[in-house]
């Protein structure tokens, strides 16, 4: 009896094609290895990452998802949907340091039974060759070994004097006031000062008193498009305080039938940047609107000159990572992932994170387990990365709010640009254009098959 070791694989089908393909093979008495296990689904639309994950995160070292040919669907265009969801999944996998040989995309007909065997064992071959998965989880998460990120450079811009903010504050205080004396709103959400120094908070105004307390400066990094949702269960019309990168968290919400726009007015503020600990935030350095072109007002900026910019510092973070091998970036990962305490704060901020029930708090079935280890956070930030693909709008309030410092705005700055190489799409200023992972091209590459 041989004691070497064989990996074992999954198989994410499709029933129409792909699963009647590996039938023929079994009739016409194709030989092919064993270590496969098959999962039967409706149509490759239906698979969903989660699956794929949940796979690896059970002890498989491979996994194959295959189902009928682009334009021969049962179900018109499921694969053709597939198609763009699973070329994002994998670079995604890649980029985390998973090798490229442990997922396998496959197109497989009903009558191609001949193929789904070499299939099978090509991709047998290629899990052997790469050698166990293992439990996911850092071997290394003390050890000496530690990748660092390198250092940002320079600021392109400072933090706006004093006197220029204060200007801002009381035009914000007049504005609101304005607004909730004309009974244009009920509510205005903006910020206010904390209790600790420096600290600023939301603060929701309704009455003078509610107005004098308002403020703002460099320091309000909350995006609060987060509170629209419940204030409009409650409140008749709302001003909403909006920085560039928050308003665009508004058309995100239009787009996908969340929120009435008649129903909020939106105040822009001239934001110089957000400043955390003397320092310009990442996403602020490729920023060029001062104030956003969305806002139904405008405050405008004290000073005319123009807006400095430069290359966003986590590019340069990406490509350091993307030079590292597989195995160590896979590494650095596994670190990060090994600090999640599963507090769902990331969640809790997000504009877009509003399903009623999460894929996290679902038990039938459990797809991400609530246990704190390995399999379990990897699940749960992969999948939580995937579902804001295309939708995220780069506020980072994820970041911001980890109180493991989990570089969550790596993952999502990833996933941006890979979608805007891939399909040509941002976050864009436009409510009616669907998010590119929900529609498709018969264009689109597929060279990932």
């Amino acid at each position: 009896m041989s004691n070497r070791w064989e990996p074992k694989l999954v198989a994410l089908v499709c029933n129409w094609c792909t699963y009647a393909g590996a039938d023929m093979a079994g009739t016409a008495r194709r030989t092919q290895v064993p270590n496969i296990r098959i999962v039967r689904l409706p149509c490759t639309g239906r698979i969903d990452p989660v699956f794929v994950l949940k796979a690896f995160g059970q002890g498989a070292d491979g996994v194959i998802v295959s189902g009928c040919h682009p334009g021969d669907c049962h179900y018109v265009q499921g694969n053709m949907l597939a198609r763009r969801r699973l070329s994002v999944f994998g670079e995604l996998m890649h980029f985390l340091g998973l090798d490229r040989r442990r997922l396998h995309f496959a197109w497989v007909s009903a009558s191609e039974g001949v193929k789904w065997s070499h299939v099978v064992d090509e991709a047998t071959a290629a899990v052997r060759e790469v050698g166990p998965l293992g439990r996911w989880s850092s071997s290394n998460r003390n050890g000496s070994t530690v990748f660092a990120l390198p250092e940002r450079g320079r600021e392109p811009r400072s933090a706006p004097a004093a006197d220029e903010v204060a200007r801002v504050a009381a035009a914000l205080r007049a504005q609101a006031t304005a607004l909730l004396a004309g009974g244009e709103v009920s509510v205005v959400a903006g910020y206010e000062r904390g209790s600790l120094p420096g600290q600023m908070v939301p603060g929701f105004a309704a009455d003078p008193v509610g107005v004098e307390a308002l403020d703002w400066n460099e320091r309000c990094a909350s995006n609060l498009t987060v509170y629209l949702p419940e204030l409009l269960k409650r409140e008749g019309k709302i001003g909403l305080v909006v920085k560039s990168c928050d308003a665009k968290a508004v058309v995100g919400l239009v787009r996908e039938n969340q929120l009435d726009r008649d129903r909020v007015i939106l105040i822009g503020v001239p934001c110089a940047g957000v400043w955390e600990d003397g320092h310009l935030a990442a996403k602020c350095y490729a920023c060029a609107e001062e104030v956003s072109p969305l806002a139904d007002v405008s405050l405008d900026p004290a000073s005319s000159g123009g807006r400095a910019v430069a290359d966003d510092p986590r590019d340069a973070e990406i490509a350091a990572l993307e030079a590292l091998p597989a195995t160590e970036r896979w590494e650095f990962w596994q670190r990060q992932f090994g600090r999640c305490i599963r507090c769902y704060a990331c969640r809790a901020v997000c504009p877009l994170c509003y399903c009623g029930t999460c894929v996290a708090d679902k038990t039938r079935p459990q797809w991400i387990p609530v246990s704190i280890e390995g399999a379990a956070n990897t699940t749960w930030n992969v999948i939580r990365a995937m579902h804001l693909a295309g939708r995220c709008v780069g506020c980072d309030a994820c970041q911001r709010a980890c109180p493991a410092d989990i570089r969550l705005d790596l993952l999502s700055r990833r996933l941006a640009n890979e979608i805007e190489i891939r399909f040509g799409y941002r976050p864009e200023q436009d409510p009616t254009a669907a998010p590119p992972l929900t529609t498709f091209l018969s264009s689109d590459q597929d060279e990932f098959v």
